[in-house]
Parts: C-alpha cells; structure tokens; sequence
C-alpha cells in the first residue's frame, strides 16, 4: 500500500494550492488529484448535493488506489467528511479555516473568515469558532462569485479587485489584523490581497499544516513511500484541461493534466 498514490479532490483548481504544498514536502509520493470544475462552486449548493459529489469524487479516486484522501476543499469537509470517513476504511485529510492560529495571534482581537457560503453555515465551521475564539472576535465574510473568477484565471483582474475590496474593506474598518482564508481557491488571491490590504494584516491559510497532516497520518499508518523511483502526478479536470495546466506550469516532474469526464 505505501507505493499508492495520495488522492486529492476538489470543486476545482484552487486544491491544487494544497496539493503544491503535498507535492513539496512528500516529494517521493505519487499523487492523482481531481478538479471537479463542472461542479465549482460547491460553497453555494446543498449539504446532500455536497455528499453526493464528495462520494462521487472519492470513489473515482479509490478505484485508481488511493491509500489516504485528502478533501481538499473546506466545503467538502465541513459538509462530508464525516460521512466519508464513517463510509469508507481509507484515511481521510480534511481542510478547515485556520482560526486556531489568527486567534492566538491576533493583537487586536479581531480576526475576518473569508470563505464559501458552505463552509460559513456549517455546523464544523461553528463549532471551530467556537472552541478557537476564546474572546477573539470572528468576522464571516462569504466571498460570493470569487471562484468562477479564480476557475476563469482571473486572480488580478479588475472585477476581482473590486470584489476583494467590497469584502475585506468592511473587516478593516472593524479592526481586522489577521485574515483567514476559507476556501483553498483563496490562496491564489494571496498576491491580489496583499496589494489592497495593509501591511500588518495577516494572510492565513492551511496549506503546509495540511501536508505536515498528510505526513503524520501517513507515518502513523506506515504508509509512506520510500522508493526512490521519480513520484508521478496525475491531474484531472472535466473542463478545459488548459485551465488547471496554467495552475501548476511551475511544477516540474513527473506531471500530466488531462480533461476525465467524471
């Protein structure tokens, strides 16, 4: 089994900022990821439709032999995983907003949620609040219509912007020092961000504790891959393959993208 792949999932191109951070410190594992484009944005439908396409999503990725899941997309996991895990042996990595981190931070005590619909009005995003927050003051922001922008490649362009500025200037005027991003499409937007916000603004997100999770689980169950052949990485999307292309051309290796209908 530890010659297996590591799955990967999400509503599209924007897991694959996590997969990036996988990809750099389990540089030996094989990985296959899927970019469920045709369905993005999953933040604005319904918790059983979210089921349904997280079941989907990881039955494709078992038949191709996946040892470990990794649902990288928060409003899958804060909708399915513990379905997943209760319906499936396979270990499964969730993703969640890094409220812990920007709350034991924060030095105004304020501390903004950029996220999904999905993940804002999920009970797992609740009860992350509120077992984090400990006198810090939570500020939810969905970030409406962000995704088909990212999914189009448009993190710099103008609409873009205009958004960000729309959702980020209200959590500044309220004290925001620290700004967590809760959809893993977000960290695209980190360059954009860090142009309209002010410096002592902090951008979080989970990318590299994902993958030290990712590790730990994998050591834990003696799953780590310890050849030394070359990892190989299969992506696949079911639109255009040229968008997730333009999404991980700075990647070397072993690497192919390819359109699966699924």
């Amino acid at each position: 089994m530890s010659s297996k792949p590591i799955g990967i999932f999400d509503s599209g191109v924007g897991g694959t900022s996590i997969w990036k951070e996988i990809q750099n410190l389990l540089p030996n594992e094989d990985t296959i990821y899927l970019a469920d484009s045709k369905n993005a944005p999953y933040g604005e439908k319904s918790q059983e439709e979210i089921l349904r396409l997280s079941i989907k999503n990881t039955e494709l990725l078992l038949e191709r032999g996946c040892k470990i899941i990794v649902v990288a997309c928060n409003t899958a996991t804060t909708n399915a995983i513990t379905n997943l895990r209760a319906q499936y042996s396979v270990p499964f990595i969730g993703i969640e907003p890094a409220i812990k981190p920007a709350a034991l931070q924060s030095k105004s005590k304020t501390v903004g949620v950029l996220a999904t619909k999905g993940t804002l009005a999920s009970s797992l995003f609740h009860s992350t609040s509120e077992n984090h927050a400990n006198g810090i003051r939570i500020i939810e922001q969905e970030g409406t219509g962000l995704v088909p922008l990212i999914e189009g490649g448009k993190v710099a362009a103008e609409e873009t912007i205009g958004l960000l500025n729309t959702y980020v200037n209200p959590m500044l005027e309220e004290g925001m020092d620290h700004l967590v991003l809760g959809c893993t499409h977000y960290p695209y937007l980190i360059p954009t961000l860090k142009s309209i916000l002010p410096a002592h603004v902090k951008i979080i997100d989970s990318g590299e504790a994902v993958a030290r999770q990712v590790k730990v689980i994998l050591e834990k169950n003696n799953l780590l891959n310890t050849s030394k052949d070359i990892a190989r990485h299969q992506l696949y999307t079911n639109i255009n393959p040229g968008v997730l292309q333009s999404f991980v051309e700075d990647v070397e290796g072993n690497l192919s993208v390819q359109r699966l209908d699924f």
